[in-house]
């Protein structure tokens, strides 16, 4: 679809189908649909979903509840996503959002309507475990310079920064000197591949793990 007028007529005939009278281009409106007494229907069309047609779709909100954007189905390997992302967006909007197919066919991802959020309290916990994990605020001015802190790679740096002190050390004594507790773990699944195993249970620093520490040492509390 090349232009905006190439949404018009299967929108319109979406509508029509339940028994809509519609109409394009009234006022600023791109596509108004009426059905008997019932609140109107505004649909802005646009070949692309941006921030300015949901501006656009946000102020209509003033005329009526039932406001759609309707923009070409997106294609390709991340639609899925863009569709999924979108609708989130539209809900939390209290938007209608609908699709235009190549064939012309419309679907609904989802109508206007009050946005309820639904909590998840598994991932509120996890944040929250998060938050009391790290320590400091080592992220304050955005991501640094070799990328964002989180508390398991401080924990990494803490063990990284007593073996380069220590020498090889049994992950026990590793995580009771620097109170992380699944310090043996840790430097087993090795993710920064900072460590490497000297025996059962004792490691050493890696030349990686040096350069962690010079890269990242200054971030510990």
């Amino acid at each position: 679809m090349k232009r905006e007028a190439d949404l018009y007529h299967p929108v319109k005939s979406f509508l029509e189908a339940q028994g809509y009278v519609v109409k394009g281009e009234v006022g600023a409106v791109d596509l108004v649909a009426v059905r008997g007494d019932e609140d109107p229907i505004v649909v802005e069309l646009k070949l692309r979903l941006t921030l300015t047609l949901y501006h656009q779709a946000v102020t209509r909100l003033r005329m009526t509840d039932l406001v759609y954007i309707a923009v070409p189905k997106p294609a390709g390997r991340t639609a899925r996503r863009a569709l999924r992302e979108n609708r989130i967006m539209c809900r939390r909007l209290g938007l209608g959002f609908l699709t235009v197919r190549t064939d012309g066919v419309v679907e609904a991802q989802c109508d206007p309507g009050p946005y309820a959020p639904r909590r998840n309290m598994a991932k509120r916990e996890k944040l929250l475990r998060d938050f009391h994990r790290l320590e400091g605020d080592p992220n304050s001015g955005g991501a640094t310079r070799h990328g964002i802190v989180t508390a398991y790679r401080q924990d990494a740096l803490r063990c990284a920064l007593y073996l380069a002190e220590s020498g090889a050390e049994k992950g026990a004594l590793v995580a009771k000197a620097t109170g992380v507790v699944n310090a043996t773990r840790l430097m087993r699944d090795n993710h920064y591949g900072w460590f490497r195993r000297v025996e059962a249970g004792v490691y050493a620093l890696t030349p990686e793990g040096r350069q962690g520490l010079a890269d990242w040492g200054d971030l510990l509390p």
